[in-house]
């Protein structure tokens, strides 16, 4: 291929239509969702009219996607982000799992400081559930634990992902969570 195409895409000549099969300026074809469905173009017209944001006292977002979980939600969503960390890969042709703590771990200070505020913040989330002083205590000695070994290079990397510090909470989060009365 030459040079020049690279830099500049193909004209057409003279006269001549472009062929390729986005170069209308109108949609061909129905418009279809991730499910399959067609969208009318109608409902994406209006769908664009009540799109806006709506600000409550102080310049905060009125709808915080954050504030309004229920408390399976919160646990459902702490869990999900310790799988991601800690268990979310196999290592192909072994039975060894692990997550993006052991990958981001790899850059060097960094990537373990990150990955510590992350596992920090699930302690902050489970607090803010209810659990009670001595389990955050606990949760916190394993994130401590986790942090300072993991910043050993290449050792500390190994050491992540076979402690898995975030499961480890998470499983100490939800027997705390079984004990405890439904309201």
């Amino acid at each position: 291929m030459p040079d020049d195409d690279i830099l500049a895409p193909h004209r057409p000549r003279s006269g001549a239509r472009p062929r390729g099969p986005f170069s209308g300026t109108e949609a061909r074809g129905p418009i279809i969702d991730q499910d399959g469905h067609e969208i009318r173009p109608e409902t994406l017209e209006q769908g664009f009219r009540e799109f806006r944001f709506e600000f409550g006292k102080d310049g905060q977002f009125a709808g915080n996607p954050f504030g309004n979980l229920t408390r399976e939600q919160r646990v459902a969503r702490i869990e999900a982000i310790a799988k991601l960390l800690d268990v979310a890969f196999i290592l192909p042709g072994t039975n060894i799992r692990y997550g993006i703590d052991g990958l981001i771990g790899l850059i060097p200070v960094v990537g373990d400081i990150i990955t510590t505020a992350i596992s920090l913040w699930l302690v902050r989330e489970a607090r803010a559930l209810g659990a009670p002083w001595y389990l955050t205590a606990r949760m916190l000695g394993n994130v401590a634990v986790d942090g300072v070994v993991g910043m050993v290079p290449f050792a500390g990397d190994a050491f992540d992902v076979m402690f898995r510090a975030n499961m480890r909470n998470v499983r100490l989060l939800r027997r705390w969570l079984d004990k405890q009365p439904r309201i």
